[in-house]
């Protein structure tokens, strides 16, 4: 792979090929992986053999190849444990396989194929248990955002719309609203594809393609269970949209996610499926829009002398402590971080709290620009400013702020 680069993790727990059988070579690479917090492994067919490779905090890095024999081998018996048609190469396929670990949580495998030019490719979606369920206070918010996404989750009806791109932490996000919305008072129905985690106490449903059981049937249905709070894993097409609009207008608090590139974006993207702008208006409490942006390893950050810079943080001043915004820093390298210089992800969003001005501004479908101004003079820390703050209390770099956000937003 092209883009990744070589990870500083410690080869020898990845078996070299012949060292252990197909299986447990199999095992131990997505123990590896696992170890590291990977999100993804992928295991691509090349020209000259099978490479391995895994997303860690967004960015993708190799770890062992394989002969094409032996990763073709590897791949079928992924399929095998997923439930997959190993005969099928040439038509993409679906499975999951609950990896049972000793001394561990199970990881949830998520896997799906799809045909290349030189074989088949699999990428195994990594989900931890430990891991995956957060407390709100848990997501690296700001505490503007934080007390703003409390106020979101105290309304009794309304939609409250979660986006960003894929592997935004947009899941994440929704499952610690619902761990805290999940009190036992309120009757919690999901809608999801697949079902993530299990999330006790919560009816759970699951969108089947292949029997025609899509996310639009399963919320027509999940209205006539008379749910207090319904969670739609994602909105994709113009009559799941409509019907979340009409379910938050007659009284249920509805959360869901789509995928949009800003807040205000997201409830133009609502706009562009057809729903009609007023019910869109009256029902709408909120959106986040998010991305996963790296934590600065605290071990080995090195600091750069910023008293020479000037104004770079005077839009984000007034957010600030005494003493941030002084110096910032650059990535180390240390073993606690894998050499990477990077320790974790934090969230990085918008939270745009809906007003009647707002309100106003959608039932007359304003630009989105126009929407995204209100909601900062309203209190909405945007995404430019959001980084920044991060960069100047030393959580951060610039170079990972360009990375993360969408061009517009971060030279904005």
């Amino acid at each position: 792979m092209s883009v990744a680069s070589t990870i500083s993790l410690d080869l020898r727990q990845i078996p070299l090929e012949g060292e252990l059988p197909v299986a447990e070579t199999a095992e131990a690479v997505l123990t590896a992986a696992a170890e590291i917090g990977a999100s993804d492994l992928f295991i691509l067919s090349e020209q000259e053999g099978v490479q391995t490779a895994v997303r860690h905090m967004g960015i993708n890095r190799q770890l062992r190849s394989y002969s094409t024999d032996f990763g073709r081998r590897l791949i079928s018996h992924l399929k095998v444990q997923g439930g997959m048609d190993i005969s099928d190469r040439v038509h993409p396929g679906e499975g999951r396989w609950v990896f049972e670990r000793e001394d561990a949580t199970p990881l949830d495998i998520r896997m799906n194929s799809i045909p290349t030019l030189f074989g088949e490719d699999l990428t195994c979606r990594i989900l931890n248990r430990e891991t995956g369920l957060r407390d709100l206070d848990h997501l690296g918010l700001l505490a503007h955002e934080y007390h703003s996404l409390i106020s979101l989750l105290k309304s009794s009806s309304g939609l409250i719309l979660i986006s960003g791109p894929t592997g935004s932490g947009k899941t994440t996000t929704m499952y610690s609203c619902l761990r805290h919305l999940n009190d036992g008072r309120r009757k919690i129905n999901t809608l999801e594809d697949p079902v993530e985690y299990v999330l006790p106490g919560a009816r759970q449903s699951q969108v089947n393609l292949k029997q025609d059981v899509d996310f639009a049937s399963l919320l027509v249905a999940c209205l006539r269970q008379a749910p207090d709070i319904i969670m739609i894993g994602e909105i994709r097409d113009p009559e799941t949209a409509s019907t979340a609009v009409r379910a938050a207008n007659s009284g249920h608090l509805v959360l869901a996610t789509l995928h949009a590139p800003y807040a205000a974006a997201t409830v133009q993207s609502m706009l562009a499926l057809g729903v009609n702008p007023h019910f869109l208006a009256t029902s709408l409490v909120g959106v986040i829009s998010q991305r996963l942006m790296r934590r600065l390893c605290p071990h080995c950050r090195t600091p750069i002398d910023m008293s020479a810079a000037g104004a770079m943080f005077d839009d984000v001043r007034r957010w600030l402590a005494d003493g941030e915004g002084r110096v910032m820093y650059s990535p180390g390298r240390c073993e606690h971080c894998l050499f990477t210089g990077y320790s974790s992800q934090m969230c990085l969003c918008e939270i745009l709290v809906s007003n009647d001005r707002i309100q106003e501004m959608l039932s007359k479908d304003e630009p989105a620009h126009l929407i995204g101004k209100a909601a900062v003079e309203a209190g909405m820390i945007d995404f430019q400013r959001g980084a920044l703050l991060r960069v100047a209390r030393g959580e951060t770099t610039t170079e990972e702020m360009f990375r993360v956000l969408p061009f517009d937003r971060a030279i904005a």
